[in-house]
């Protein structure tokens, strides 16, 4: 097991260079942040001045080895626009954007298992046939258009819902959320469902057809001949087993919905961390680009490397296999 999770680490430590090595020089060829920062009318002498400044004077490749030398300490360099830190603008924004996810996430959750399940149980009940067309629209529907669909009809037409920003916010346990508070609630609401959208159609298709698989086993049937309530063997046996893709799935889409908000968040103005990117790649801010691609690529990994981890507690063959190879 020891060396199992070594091994992982060891694989999980080489991803994260790699990608800091395609994220750094993607990002450094794309634009000069010097034309974006300097007046079109400053002399040779400034300009050259404000690329000493920011380092941008050095080969890119000592400029890559004097970024990893910063990440190494915490330090993802500085912003160009703001002039803070860019790992404290980052996790500045992030809990807007771990609210929004989480939120998404829950919504899903509380959505999509209670919906697949129905459709499983009763597949050809004319409900089970809307929800799983339902889906299909979930997973075709662009995300801004939903978004500015939901903004003209909740927000415009109906007036129900303020169409962007996070509200007010309030503290509880120590956690600061726009949750708390009702008009908080009311601001969260477009963007979280809009995020969710696409989860609850990935969730409303797993659930169904793990009930559907489920409900022709062999502890089903045994469930049933012992005369337990249908309601126990569905909550209880059939539940339970087909939650297990279903919760390793969610796992690893939670790292999406943080990476890929940033449309949801662009579309209600939501200042979380995916409007910050937007904001900065528009203004070649390149220290912020960057911090932000790495602090995803590091949630990924880790995400990966808990799943592979995990799976190895629960299911020994995955380490005899990996042994075997």
């Amino acid at each position: 097991m020891t060396v199992f999770i070594i091994r992982r680490l060891l694989q999980a430590a080489l991803v994260v260079l790699l990608m800091s090595l395609i994220v750094f020089f993607g990002v450094n060829v794309i634009g000069d942040p010097i034309d974006m920062l300097i007046n079109p009318e400053a002399d040779q002498a400034e300009i050259e001045r404000a690329i000493k400044a920011l380092g941008l004077d050095r080969p890119i490749g000592e400029q890559y080895l004097f970024f990893l030398k910063g990440v190494a300490t915490g330090d993802f360099g500085r912003s160009f626009i703001f002039g803070e830190p860019a790992l404290k603008l980052i996790l500045h924004h992030m809990p807007a954007t771990v609210e929004l996810a989480l939120t998404a996430l829950i919504l899903a959750i509380l959505i999509g298992i209670p919906l697949g399940l129905f459709a499983g149980l009763y597949p050809d009940h004319p409900v089970s046939r809307a929800i799983m067309a339902g889906s299909i629209l979930g997973f075709s529907l662009p995300t801004f258009w939903v978004g500015l669909m939901m903004i003209i009809l909740f927000a415009v037409v109906l007036g129900w819902l303020p169409a962007t920003g996070r509200g007010d916010t309030a503290v509880f346990l120590g956690i600061k959320s726009s949750a708390f508070t009702r008009d908080g609630l009311s601001h969260l609401a477009m963007p979280a469902l809009n995020l969710a959208l696409l989860k609850i159609s990935l969730v409303i298709r797993l659930t169904r057809a793990g009930a559907r698989e489920a409900m022709h086993q062999d502890y089903i049937k045994f469930a049933r001949a012992k005369g337990l309530r249908t309601r126990r063997v569905i909550g209880v046996h059939l539940l339970k087993n087909i939650m297990i893709p279903v919760v390793t799935v969610l796992g690893l889409e939670f790292g999406n919905l943080l990476a890929f908000s940033v449309v949801t968040e662009s579309i209600f103005a939501w200042p979380g961390m995916g409007k910050l990117l937007i904001e900065s790649l528009l203004q070649l801010d390149r220290p912020v680009v960057v911090a932000y691609l790495m602090i995803i690529v590091v949630v990924f990994v880790i995400i990966n490397l808990a799943v592979d981890i995990l799976y190895s507690i629960l299911d020994p063959r995955v380490r005899l296999r990996e042994q075997g190879t």
